[in-house]
Parts: C-alpha cells; sequence; structure tokens
C-alpha cells in the first residue's frame, strides 16, 4: 500500500461487463514488472454498496479495489487494471507477498458476519461469472490461483466466508474445486499437545504451504496454524469450519494438490 493516494487516472472500463465507473484516488504503480496473475474475491463488509464507495473512494481510509459488484448485479470499476489497487493488503501466497501488484481485486458487497451475513444475491453471483470469466480469460489466471481475501490473509480475514459458493463458480469455468469429502468427528484435540510437535499437524502444514497457503512448518497446533485451516476449510470444506485438520480436510486437500499434480 502507498503512504499518499494519487490523482485517479482516466478510467475507460477493461471489461465490458462494467456498468459504472467510479475512479478512486487509492491506487499505485503494479511493482516487479506486476504480471497479474491473481483474482482476489472479496466481500465490503459493509451495510451498501453507497457506502461501500464512499471508503474505496476516500484517500483517509487507504483502500481500494478494481471492482465493486452491488446486490443488484451493477458491476463498478474503480480502478484500472494496469493499475496497483489497495485490496489484499498484508498478505501471501505462495510465497509472493506484494499479492497487491500481481493481482485484480473484486470487491463483492456483502454487509459480512458483524452484520447478518446474508446470503450471496443470485443476479450479484451472475454478475460476478461473467466479469471473473472476462477476467481470467484475458490474463490467463490459473484456476488455482483465484483466492479468497481469508486465503491470502489469514490471520486477519475471513471473506466471502462461507456462505459464498465456490463451487458454483467452479460450475462456471471459475476457479479450482474438488468435490469436499464428507465430515466425520472433528480430529480429537488430545493429539495435539499444546506446545508440542506432532507429526500429523506438520504434514498438514507441508500440504497447506505446498497449495499456496502462508503457514509455519513447525508441527505445532497453534492459533496461527488453526487460522490457516479455517481459511482452507472456509474456501473448499464450508460445511465446518473449526480450524481442524480432521480426515475431512486433509483428504479434500490431498484431492486439491493430486488435482494440480501435487
Amino acid at each position: 500500500m502507498s503512504s499518499a493516494a494519487q490523482k485517479p487516472a482516466s478510467l475507460t472500463p477493461d471489461s465490458p461487463f462494467v456498468d459504472l465507473v467510479a475512479p478512486s484516488p487509492n491506487i499505485g504503480e503494479r511493482r516487479g514488472g506486476g504480471r497479474i496473475d491473481f483474482l482476489v474475491l472479496h466481500y465490503t463488509g459493509l451495510e451498501s454498496a453507497r457506502r461501500s464507495l464512499e471508503v474505496l473512494c476516500d484517500p483517509r481510509c487507504e483502500v481500494s479495489c478494481h471492482y465493486l459488484i452491488d446486490e443488484d448485479g451493477t458491476v463498478t470499476q474503480m480502478v484500472r487494471e494496469a493499475d496497483r489497487a489497495w485490496h489484499a493488503g498484508l498478505s501471501a501466497w505462495h510465497g509472493i507477498r506484494d499479492v497487491n501488484s500481481h493481482s485484480v481485486g473484486i470487491e463483492i458487497q456483502n454487509p459480512g458476519h458483524t452484520n447478518g451475513y446474508p446470503d450471496f444475491p443470485d443476479v450479484q453471483m451472475r454478475a460476478l461469472e461473467d466479469l471473473a470469466g472476462d477476467i481470467i480469460s484475458r490474463h490467463a489466471i490459473r484456476p488455482e490461483h483465484v483466492l479468497a481475501h481469508s486465503d491470502i490473509a489469514p490471520q486477519r480475514k475471513i471473506d466471502p466466508g462461507e456462505k459464498f459458493d465456490w463451487a458454483r463458480l467452479h460450475r462456471s469455468g471459475i476457479g479450482h474445486w474438488v468435490a469436499p469429502r464428507p465430515t466425520g468427528q472433528p480430529a480429537a484435540l488430545s493429539q495435539f499437545r499444546s506446545g508440542q510437535a506432532s507429526l500429523a499437524v506438520a504434514s498438514c502444514q507441508e500440504r497447506l504451504a505446498a497449495y499456496g497457503y502462508d503457514v509455519a512448518l513447525d508441527g505445532i497446533l497453534d492459533e496461527r496454524t488453526r487460522k490457516v485451516i479455517a481459511a482452507f476449510q472456509r474456501h473448499f470444506r464450508p460445511a465446518l469450519v473449526d480450524g481442524l485438520p480432521d480426515t475431512s480436510t486433509i483428504d479434500t486437500l490431498d484431492e486439491l494438490l493430486a488435482a494440480l499434480g501435487g
């Protein structure tokens, strides 16, 4: 994130699915070549799209995104795809820590977990399918690089959350997905003594890191590791989000890795 907002560049829509433009001053140049490799999906966590636009255009808030999708399906572009929006914050994926320079960020209007967390409307999801499909096609973004904010920042974020329909996106050709393995009994916490390394936890951490998550490889099921496991569950096994490395979680992760040849 830059320390000062810039004058917004003239904004011509990058996608034919854009309805409105509302240039944000909270932009910068993509760093290190800035090839767009990721599409990151967020929810706004604010009460309305109008309020979200105010925040995303306010230099004092130091946050922005490339696109905002309202509950009625209206798509507003706020930052050119050529520019670096400030949506990812402190984040990482496969060792890349300046995710903003390598991604397009879409904010999906939803008041979030602290404000009732309603379902994502069908019309909103259809607009997302159109926009995301266009973005990944133009930038050749790989399916496994369509990510949740919680995937890249599991210690801080939980959006777009367990209600978000990743399976639907995958059916539309967007993102990486396998049918989650059925949940059973959660892993017994007695297996993982506080502060002591476990081979089972170490194996889970290694798998998560292989997929892309920023996770310690110490074999300890501490709060940080549990948040990473919970982030994985929100995206890929949303029926039970408890941060425990149970059989369902591990098997689902293994199937995802196998689908990538991992």
